[in-house]
């Protein structure tokens, strides 16, 4: 069956990539963006301040790149709609940049310097549940339309409080949202992260992401979640799937997550 779905999730990814526009002509929609994508970040205190920062400088390098911006452009519409969420409590999620629409390497440099200017507030615990309903909120109250609608949730711990991932998640399924995961994991005591005593990509597999080709790219790092946040952008804007190798690259396949990293 994992055959299956790997294959069909390839497979739906290669068409789109291919021949998207005349899908969207076939339907007779006028779809304003080729992707609606939530950037949501965890900012609990289990990340200290100089890391919620590190953090931030991360996806505003990624936003920034040459990589992104021409996967951007390279889309039908040659456009994406995309906001910066931080988030921590049940009651914590605060848009550092609201919806943007991209399509420029203008657009992209405003949004990263929005987010980089943004104030940094934080919370106590860590609600992923709180987090994705949010999200499936902000995407469902927009303005926007588009064939692809993403939530990529970072975290560094598993839920401690709010809503119940069952039920956040099938808010998203119910609104075709898919959820991508970034589990930020350490091995050691440092400054970049707490240590994890938990298989966390492992949790994010099993609890948090959702959807056709959801798929989880921890990073163990900084450097790591630098480039893991670069690569995750590219792949959900692009349409495409990570390969068993991208995965593998970063999470060790003898954790027993299935290699592909796709939600079940």
């Amino acid at each position: 069956m994992m055959g299956f779905r790997v294959f069909f999730g390839v497979a739906a990814a290669a068409l789109f990539a291919a021949g998207a526009s005349a899908q969207y002509d076939d339907f007779g929609y006028d779809y304003d963006v080729d992707v609606e994508l939530v950037l949501a970040v965890d900012i609990s205190y289990s990340v200290d301040e100089e890391e919620a920062r590190r953090q931030r400088e991360g996806y505003v390098a990624a936003l920034a790149s040459e990589d992104v911006i021409r996967s951007i452009q390279g889309g039908p519409l040659g456009r994406i709609a995309v906001t910066y969420v931080e988030w921590a409590d049940s009651g914590f999620q605060r848009a550092a940049a609201d919806w943007t629409v991209i399509a420029s390497e203008a657009d992209a440099l405003d949004f990263a310097a929005r987010v980089a200017a943004a104030p940094l507030e934080r919370g106590h615990y860590t609600a992923i549940g709180a987090a994705i309903a949010d999200s499936v909120l902000r995407i469902e109250q927009n303005e926007l339309s588009a064939p692809r609608r993403i939530i990529d949730i970072s975290g560094d711990g598993p839920q401690n409080q709010g809503l119940p991932l069952e039920r956040a998640r099938a808010q998203a399924d119910a609104a075709q949202i898919v959820i991508n995961g970034l589990p930020v994991i350490s091995q050691d005591s440092g400054r970049w992260v707490r240590p994890v005593e938990m298989n966390l990509d492992g949790y994010f597999q099993d609890n948090v992401i959702t959807g056709p080709g959801a798929f989880v790219l921890p990073a163990r790092t900084e450097a790591e979640f630098r480039e893991a946040i670069l690569r995750k952008l590219v792949i959900e804007i692009a349409g495409a799937l990570p390969s068993p190798e991208e995965l593998r690259r970063e999470g060790p396949s003898e954790a027993g997550l299935p290699e592909t990293g796709l939600a079940p």
